[in-house]
C-alpha cells in the first residue's frame, strides 16, 4: 500500500517466466497469470468504474450501433482524469512485465483504455491495433486485464499467432471489412487462431501491435470490464503518419512530438526503465 493513498503500490516485481517472453516472441502474444491480485484489482476498479461513466459519451442502446460500437464501450486515457487510475495506468510491476516481454530497457505510455463489452455486446472485428499508431518501431505491447473473472463464455482475446511478424496486413480500421479480409487471410495464410480462454481478475493477457486479433460477443447480462495499457519501447521515434487515423493518433496521443522526433512528450512518460 502507498501510506497516502491506501492504494497498493504495484512496485513488486513480477517474475515474468523465460517461456513467457519466448512465447510472446514466437506468437505475438501471451498470458501472465495473476501479475495483480483480486484484492489489489478490486482497490482500483470503482474508480476505473466511475471514470469510464463519467467520460463515456455513448448513449445509444446496442442495436442502434454498427459493428464497431456494439463491441465495447472504449473510453481513452482515463489517466488524465483521475488519480487512482493514474496509479494504475502508471504502475511499474505492469510497465516492467512489458518491458521484458518486449525485451527492451524501458518502456513509455502510448494510451490507456477501458473496454467495457456490455451484455449482449457483440464481437471485435479482427484488426490490427498498430495500424493506428504512427510509431517508427514494432516494439509495441498492450495490456489487457480483466477487473472482474471471466469464463469460458466471455474469455480473452483470440489471437492469430505469428501474425505479428508480417507486420501490416492491410485490413485497415476496425470494422465488419477488416473481420472478413483478414479472418480469409488467416485461413488462406494458415495463421493459427489461439485464445487464453478463462481469465481471473489480475490475469493479464500481452499482444504485440501487429498481432492479428479479435474478441468473441459477450452472451452473458453483465458487462465485461477491461482496462488495457499501451506501451512502446523508449527511444522510438514518432513517423509520418500514413493516413487520417494516423495523423488523429499523432495530434490526440503525441501531443507536442513531430514526425522524425522522438515520441516522449509529456502524454508518453517513461513508465519503466532499468537504466535507473
Amino acid at each position: 500500500m502507498t501510506p497516502e493513498s491506501g492504494l497498493p503500490a504495484l512496485l513488486e516485481p513480477y517474475e515474468v517466466a523465460s517461456e513467457k517472453a519466448e512465447e510472446f516472441t514466437a506468437k505475438g502474444h501471451t498470458v501472465l497469470r495473476g501479475l495483480a491480485t483480486a484484492d489489489e484489482v478490486g482497490a482500483f476498479r470503482p474508480a476505473i468504474e466511475e471514470t469510464t461513466a463519467r467520460l463515456n459519451r455513448e448513449t445509444r442502446p446496442i442495436e442502434a450501433r454498427d459493428t464497431y460500437g456494439r463491441a465495447f464501450l472504449q473510453t481513452v486515457n482515463l489517466w488524465r482524469a483521475d488519480e487512482t487510475v493514474k496509479r494504475f495506468v502508471f504502475a511499474q510491476r505492469f510497465a516492467r512485465a512489458a518491458a521484458e516481454l518486449l525485451g527492451v530497457d524501458g518502456v513509455r505510455l502510448y494510451h490507456d483504455q477501458s473496454l467495457f463489452k456490455e451484455g449482449g455486446g457483440g464481437r471485435t472485428p479482427w484488426h490490427q491495433d498498430q495500424f493506428y499508431w504512427p510509431l517508427d518501431t514494432d516494439r509495441t505491447i498492450t495490456l489487457w486485464m480483466p477487473l472482474v473473472d471471466l469464463d469460458e463464455s466471455v474469455g480473452s482475446m483470440t489471437f492469430a499467432s505469428g501474425s505479428h511478424r508480417a507486420g501490416d496486413l492491410g485490413g485497415g480500421d476496425i470494422s465488419d471489412r477488416s473481420d472478413a479480409e483478414l479472418g480469409l487471410l488467416l485461413e488462406e495464410r494458415g495463421l493459427t487462431p489461439e485464445t487464453h480462454g478463462a481469465l481471473r481478475a489480475g490475469d493479464a493477457t500481452f499482444h504485440a501491435g501487429w498481432t492479428l486479433h479479435s474478441a468473441a460477443p459477450n452472451p452473458t447480462g453483465a458487462m465485461r470490464p477491461v482496462m488495457t495499457v499501451i506501451y512502446f519501447a523508449d527511444g522510438t521515434r514518432v513517423c509520418e503518419p500514413s493516413g487520417p487515423f494516423q495523423r488523429f493518433d499523432l495530434e490526440m496521443w503525441l501531443d507536442g512530438c513531430a514526425p522524425g522526433g522522438p515520441a516522449d512528450g509529456h502524454l508518453n512518460p517513461l513508465l519503466w526503465t532499468r537504466r535507473r
